[in-house]
């Protein structure tokens, strides 16, 4: 949401107050999105005002909204700590915010007061022909350095500020890589054990803040077990592991071409040659964030295999894989002034025939 904050209420500083009329075209691009591609479930991050919100998504249909936390207020009106959310077209029966196991993450060298940067919020929705399902918000610690320097108070010479700075960041880098990557432990325990104990399809979605690929975040998506039996890992295992619904998309799109007869076959040969290019066009991932001259993918929808096509027991499949960003790659100032920094990931969900 990039700092949702309903005037005259600041975030962080108190010079960061929307203007009503900034204040307006946030809300207006926010109710542009919901109207042009209607998802039923939504997940938000960097909510400071969950009321307004909750307001603005119930005129645009969603009667089901819930936060499991509020943002920090200092000095009467100045926020900090920003929570997610998550908004809903079906039921959502119940909310709650994950709690960390302590005792695992004192084993793993973790503080006894071990906490989230942001609380995860966990949402039982009952979904058509599905049933409870239990939809994950999260936004993970930002790769910020934990380490804060205050360069005006002190009496540095230009090298040593710069040799102080340096150490900052590495440090606190390395610090904020540990505290997301075990954020993302801690709470893939508590989904497999909530799994073990309800047997309800899984979603987790938000802001990684890093990329998948990366080790920190790698185990999120583990679906091999060393010295276990071959028959009990595959009889169990898949119904513990979350997918990404990029793959499962690519999955499911290369499943269908398969199973076309061997007369369609024939028939689309003759569109091979044309359709190449724009096949290899389409199954290029679109980043969700763009930092000077790079990108990268830190937004992301993961399922349980209660969603994968491949999944002999699943009831739906990825149909459909969208990242909105328009606002990032060709904004325009009166429409997308007050968007978000954000690519918005979408994944359309089809029930299986």
């Amino acid at each position: 949401m990039f700092n949702y904050l309903e005037p005259p209420n600041a975030y962080y500083e108190f010079e960061r107050i929307y203007s009503s009329q900034q204040w307006q075209k946030k809300q207006n691009w926010i109710s542009d999105y919901l109207r042009e591609y209607q998802p039923d479930i939504v997940g938000f991050q960097e909510v400071f005002s969950p009321e307004s919100l909750k307001a603005l998504v119930t005129l645009q249909g969603y009667d089901y909204f819930e936060v499991v936390d509020q943002p920090e207020i200092i000095d009467d009106f100045i926020y900090k700590r920003p929570v997610v959310a998550i908004a809903s077209r079906y039921p959502i029966i119940d909310a709650q915010a994950v709690k960390a196991n302590i005792e695992l993450a004192t084993t793993l060298g973790l503080s006894e007061d071990f906490s989230f940067s942001r609380k995860i919020l966990r949402a039982t929705i009952d979904i058509p022909h599905m049933g409870h399902c239990d939809c994950y918000v999260v936004h993970f610690k930002s790769k910020r350095s934990m380490i804060e320097l205050d360069e005006k108070n002190n009496k540095w010479s230009p090298e040593k500020t710069i040799i102080e700075s340096l150490k900052a960041t590495v440090a606190g880098g390395w610090g904020s890589t540990i505290k997301r990557g075990s954020e993302a432990t801690l709470l893939m325990i508590d989904m497999i054990e909530r799994r073990e104990a309800t047997g309800y399809p899984m979603v987790l979605m938000g802001d990684f803040n890093n990329t998948l690929a990366d080790g920190v975040l790698s185990h999120l998506l583990t679906n091999t077990l060393r010295f276990v039996s071959g028959i009990d890992r595959d009889a169990y295992l898949a119904k513990y592991c979350l997918n990404d619904s990029w793959d499962l998309f690519q999955a499911a799109r290369s499943n269908e071409g398969n199973s076309a007869t061997e007369n369609d076959k024939i028939a689309e040969a003759l569109l091979k040659i044309s359709l190449k290019v724009n096949q290899e066009i389409t199954q290029t991932r679109t980043p969700t964030h763009y930092f000077g001259a790079s990108s990268s993918v830190l937004d992301y929808i993961l399922l349980s295999c209660d969603f994968d096509a491949s999944y002999h027991d699943s009831l739906y499949q990825v149909s459909a894989y969208d990242t909105y960003d328009r606002h990032l790659i060709n904004p325009i100032f009166d429409r997308d002034g007050e968007s978000t920094d954000h690519g918005i990931v979408l994944v359309t969900l089809t029930l299986r025939s």
